[in-house]
């Protein structure tokens, strides 16, 4: 049970984030490599259609909907909400020139980033404590050695704990920015 929390817990989703990030560009790299950058500008549609079909977790936690076991639907969650956001990232790529689109993006990306921290920190992160507050008491130390030597992975999951404020409001956000980019776009693309 050695280690931090910050090795332990946030590392690894620093690595899944980063995984998002390097697929993009290599997909982008390729696209580019066999000059089928054109694919690119298409991808938005399905990763959207993506992003918007894992919002029956959602409906499903809240009771609007009431097919499909929670953890199932969790799961189906994160797969459609990670593809969809390779798609929307390999579709922005680096060619974006005007600023919805851009406030789109990060709004997209800041809402993954919430999303990863519910699932791949706080509960894990949760437990490790917990583990590591029952070692040290099975070590016999005192309470108040205990809370010292848990000081820095307390606080570091307290400011996990923060990303329900940010996960809902960044969604909706995210939903209304996508939403206006995709009405620009049927407003002032030329689609022949």
């Amino acid at each position: 049970m050695e280690g931090s929390l910050i090795r332990k817990e946030v590392t690894p989703f620093l690595v899944m984030f980063g995984a998002l990030i390097i697929a993009t560009m290599i997909i982008d790299f390729l696209l580019h490599q066999f000059e089928l950058v054109w694919i690119g500008r298409y991808l938005g549609i399905p990763g959207t259609i993506l992003i918007l079909l894992s919002f029956f977790y959602s409906m499903r936690k809240r009771k609007m909907i009431s097919f499909g076991k929670p953890k199932n639907m969790l799961i189906l969650h994160e797969i459609l909400t990670w593809m969809g956001a390779l798609m929307i990232l390999v579709h922005a790529g680096i060619h974006i020139y005007a600023i919805l689109p851009w406030l789109a993006l990060i709004a997209m990306l800041i809402n993954v980033i919430s999303g990863m921290t519910g699932k791949y920190l706080l509960d894990r992160s949760r437990r490790f404590l917990a583990e590591k507050k029952t070692l040290y008491l099975q070590q016999g130390l005192s309470e108040e050695v205990i809370e010292k030597k848990l000081f820095w992975d307390a606080t570091t999951f307290d400011l996990m704990k923060k990303w329900r404020m940010v996960h809902l409001p960044i969604s909706l956000a995210f939903a209304v920015l996508g939403i206006s980019h995709i009405i620009s776009i049927f407003l002032f693309w030329e689609w022949i």
